[in-house]
């Protein structure tokens, strides 16, 4: 080979050899650059949070709930590029207030009047009810996802919508209950009216402990949205249910007046579910018109861990691991609620300046 070709070729590779080295010195200097992705908590996807104290499912209160999450209770999901909080909550655990039930929820800071404005609104879909639960029992296998609790005298529920859906069906129930604010000091004989909005209402029991009923025809299935709009004004509680593919359902309650003042009122649902232990109260004449009032919205788990000789309606004898969150998570033993968006509205004349908090916050 021609010697200056050679020295000519040489040098160019020496030149290739110290390019390429230099490269990858300044490669190995410069960092990767990581993309970074915004936290997103619940108060991001529904700004609303200001209204509310939040109950967690260990029974603690974590009130006004912006800029937070818990990953065991209460945090985001993201399911088609569409962000939702979710709810969650065991069979057992640390409860809070009176309840026997664990709940992450929300519980309304202000109370107001019945006979002026108020609204809550949320659009929804249930995940999980429990896997196990005595099917005799009313409460077995669901969920409470909104409510208006009383913050006086009894501090009973004019308003609880249910989520329900028995094992092996594929279809649940929705419906919603109202309980009477029972005439007098004694509260024990207190009792729920229940009506049906698709499927079942909380009256349609197994006929053994794993003996179910037919599954619902117009039921929800676990993951189908619903939305629930509930108005108070001028003493009525008007009620309005829609998911697509379902029909619109619409129901009025008179909160100031009640229909169940004597024993010859109470109806025939009732008689049979409730009378037979013992709870054959009746309702004072004006029902709740002399109490404050406020909304709930989350997931209060209906099925727990005592037994159903307790109670037959309330007590579902399901599994619990003794309180163990995780292996009650592990094996299905729990409720949990995604909500989409959710709106509140109450009209300033309406607002109590009450204290915020009840026993039953």
């Amino acid at each position: 080979m021609n010697k200056k070709i050679f020295n000519s070729f040489s040098a160019f590779f020496i030149l290739g050899i110290f390019l390429m080295l230099a490269s990858c010195s300044t490669s190995s200097q410069e960092p990767a650059k990581k993309e970074t992705q915004k936290k997103v908590y619940p108060s991001d996807v529904i700004s609303f949070f200001d209204h509310w104290n939040l109950i967690l499912g260990d029974g603690s209160n974590s009130g006004v709930a912006n800029n937070f999450e818990q990953k065991d209770f209460f945090y985001t999901a993201n399911e088609d590029k569409k962000n939702w909080v979710v709810y969650k909550t065991p069979n057992a655990g640390d409860t809070h207030g009176t309840s026997n039930n664990t709940r992450t929820e929300l519980a309304q800071k202000k109370k107001w009047s019945p006979v002026t404005d108020a609204k809550l609104t949320g659009t929804l879909k249930v995940m999980n009810v429990s896997a196990t639960g005595d099917a005799r029992v009313a409460a077995s296998y669901s969920v409470v996802i909104g409510q208006i609790h009383s913050a006086d005298g009894h501090e009973n529920e004019p308003l609880k919508i249910f989520y329900k859906k028995f094992p092996g069906h594929t279809k649940g129930s929705v419906f919603w209950n109202y309980e009477i604010n029972t005439a007098g000091e004694d509260n024990s004989g207190r009792w729920d009216f229940s009506t049906a909005v698709w499927g079942y209402d909380f009256s349609i029991v197994g006929t053994g402990e794993n003996t179910y009923p037919e599954e619902p025809k117009d039921g929800i299935a676990l993951g189908e949205e619903l939305s629930y709009e509930i108005e108070v004004k001028d003493g009525d509680m008007n009620l309005t249910f829609t998911s697509e593919g379902h029909e619109t359902k619409t129901f009025t309650k008179n909160l100031v007046d009640s229909e169940y003042k004597t024993t010859a009122d109470i109806p025939e649902q009732t008689q049979n579910l409730f009378v037979p232990i013992g709870q054959d109260g009746v309702e004072r004449e004006n029902a709740y018109a002399d109490e404050f009032l406020f909304f709930k919205l989350g997931c209060y788990n209906q099925t727990n861990g005592k037994s159903p000789k307790v109670n037959k309606n309330w007590c579902s004898g399901a599994e619990t691991h003794g309180g163990d969150v995780q292996k009650q998570y592990q094996d299905g033993n729990y409720a949990e609620v995604w909500f989409k968006t959710a709106s509140i509205y109450v009209s300033e004349d309406a607002v109590s300046n009450k204290g915020y908090f009840t026993k039953n916050d």
